[in-house]
């Protein structure tokens, strides 16, 4: 299984960029609602349609990276450079897609743990699904096409036929076969996992901290964020939220430099070094409602990047109900015990977050 670990760390590090910048959209888009006395109305109507996507009891959220692998390598630093990405892994990258759905029996904003009918997590490539897992009931279901993902990260994985008999429970994970885990198994394999490492990263943020970080951000956007709106006909609208990057990023972390303690472990702010290097460039984040609703959040990364002209890396954030969160059929069950924290099993692990 070393080959699935190594794969799993790899595949990992794209997990937390691509949730990273979608998450840095959303924050954006979110904080135009704290907008300046000049950006109230745009700033209402944002915070509105957020509030919004918190009263559907369905959702998913869709990224794609809108993008070729020239320009994806172009990025990484050109053909040729030492951090010039795989041919097959730019590849993978230009057509990745995740989908994110949820559904509950009440409203999100209003939802625990047991309201929660299903979740489900599900990448895609050029070429149909990569890895996909969902959580419903008592368990976590699993399956991905390791072939694919093996020779996207030039790490070939053994077949079926050459695990030991000591690990015969995941021969059916590389046949792409749906598997199902113990969901609380699972978790106590991340805690583990995590303990061993002197850093638990299952830790979250718990409530009373969230509303401090965001109490303590709000003037920061109000102060570097500006607002415009256009009006697109047939009820839709395009709001735009622009600021400088360096500038709003600096602003932040000075605010937050107070509650660092209260983080996570592992949470660390940039240093001043790091805040020096930031691009020093002004990057837009464009807002599309439809009817009042949040439909599309869109941010050009390659306005925070060294890249040549006209090159372009949209990254697309698309709202809409919720698709299958059932539990599949046939699916066959591997044992707690034999999930090891850092397996890509640990699905935590595998999509760079920790329990759903």
């Amino acid at each position: 299984m070393t080959a699935i670990r190594k794969s799993a760390v790899r595949k990992t590090v794209v997990g937390k960029t691509v949730i990273a910048a979608g998450s840095a959209a959303v924050l954006l888009a979110t904080a135009a609602a704290c907008g300046t006395v000049q950006n109230l109305t745009a700033g209402q109507k944002v915070d509105q349609a957020v509030d919004r996507l918190g009263e559907q009891k369905s959702l998913a959220f869709e990224l794609d990276l809108a993008a070729g692998s020239d320009a994806l390598t172009a990025l990484a630093g050109g053909a040729g450079s030492e951090e010039e990405l795989p041919p097959e892994f730019a590849k993978l990258l230009a057509g990745l897609r995740v989908e994110v759905s949820v559904k509950s029996r009440k409203p999100l904003a209003d939802s625990g743990e047991k309201d929660l009918v299903g979740t489900s997590v599900r990448i895609e490539g050029s070429e149909g699904v990569l890895a996909e897992y969902r959580v419903v009931g008592d368990f976590t279901y699993y399956r991905a096409d390791m072939k694919a993902l093996g020779e996207a990260m030039g790490m070939p994985m053994p077949t079926a036929e050459q695990l030991p008999e000591s690990e015969k429970e995941f021969r059916k994970v590389l046949e792409g076969e749906w598997v199902k885990m113990d969901t609380s198994a699972l978790g106590e394999a991340q805690r583990s996992e995590s303990s061993s490492g002197g850093v638990d990263e299952t830790a979250g943020i718990d409530a009373k901290t969230q509303q401090k970080i965001i109490d303590a951000v709000r003037g920061v956007f109000a102060r570097e964020v500006t607002l415009s709106a256009k009006d697109g006909g047939d009820g839709t609208e395009h709001i735009s939220a622009k600021a400088n990057f360096r500038d709003l990023i600096t602003g932040i972390v000075d605010k937050l430099g107070p509650l660092e303690g209260e983080l996570p472990p592992g949470a660390e702010l940039p240093t001043a070094k790091d805040l020096k290097d930031a691009p020093n460039k002004k990057v837009a984040v464009d807002l599309t409602l439809k009817n009042g609703d949040l439909t599309q959040v869109e941010v050009d990364l390659a306005a925070l990047a060294d890249a040549p002209k006209g090159t372009k890396l949209p990254l697309v954030m698309k709202f809409t109900e919720a698709g299958d969160v059932s539990a599949p059929a046939g699916a066959t069950e591997i044992p707690g015990d034999m999930v090891p924290g850092g397996s890509p099993l640990a699905v935590g692990g595998l999509l760079g977050g920790g329990e759903f």
